[in-house]
């Protein structure tokens, strides 16, 4: 069973209306955060669909940064996809090649989710099960404000750790792709979204 963002067809019908409002309006390029100045490390993420420039926020969730950077480190979300695709949402990757087999991980972290870092537009989270402390590989993107992920609001919440800063327009191109279900498996897109490369960057590689 993949790891997985709570569905919004299934676990949020009181704010679907409030969503499919949200994707009607116009939204910022790259999220807000709390904390303007703050200054972390980024990683360089290069996909079929095209690149994309996060930032992180060690301040924040400094056991998730790291275990982020780990993974980037060991090449392994080289060769992995975008297994779960949402216009309106989120994608979600990091976790299955593109034939949908499973890639084995480290142990599980803390849930970090802080309401000094919302599920904002273009902010980068940890996907997880029900268990708040279940996350290890697998992250989301959310290509809206998703305020229903917040820590605090339906229960410990999904813990953001970066921003997208370049490239957020490849970030929405990928969460319009043609999806469907594939060993499973729904909203998986049919033309694979492959990630070929992630780097960190500067001195903190």
């Amino acid at each position: 069973m993949t790891r997985y963002m709570p569905s919004r067809r299934h676990l949020v019908s009181p704010f679907l209306a409030a969503l499919a409002a949200l994707c009607l309006v116009s939204m910022p390029t790259q999220a807000q955060s709390a904390d303007q100045d703050a200054s972390g490390p980024e990683v360089r993420f290069v996909t079929s669909q095209g690149e994309f420039l996060l930032e992180l926020r060690p301040d924040v969730a400094p056991e998730t940064v790291e275990n982020f950077l780990q993974y980037v480190r060991d090449g392994f979300y080289e060769g992995t996809v975008f297994h779960r695709v949402i216009p309106g949402f989120m994608i979600q990757g990091g976790g299955f090649t593109p034939d949908l087999a499973r890639k084995t991980t480290r142990d599980p972290i803390i849930n970090e989710a802080s309401k000094n870092l919302p599920n904002q537009r273009g902010t980068i989270a940890m996907a997880r099960t029900n268990n708040p402390d279940s996350a290890t590989s697998q992250f989301f993107i959310n290509v809206v404000d998703n305020d229903f992920l917040n820590a605090g609001v339906r229960g410990p919440g999904y813990a953001v750790f970066g921003q997208v800063t370049e490239g957020m327009e490849v970030v929405d191109a990928i969460a319009g792709v043609e999806t469907g279900y594939a060993r499973g498996m729904r909203d998986v897109p049919v033309e694979p979204v492959i990630i070929e490369k992630a780097t960190v960057l500067g001195n903190n590689e």
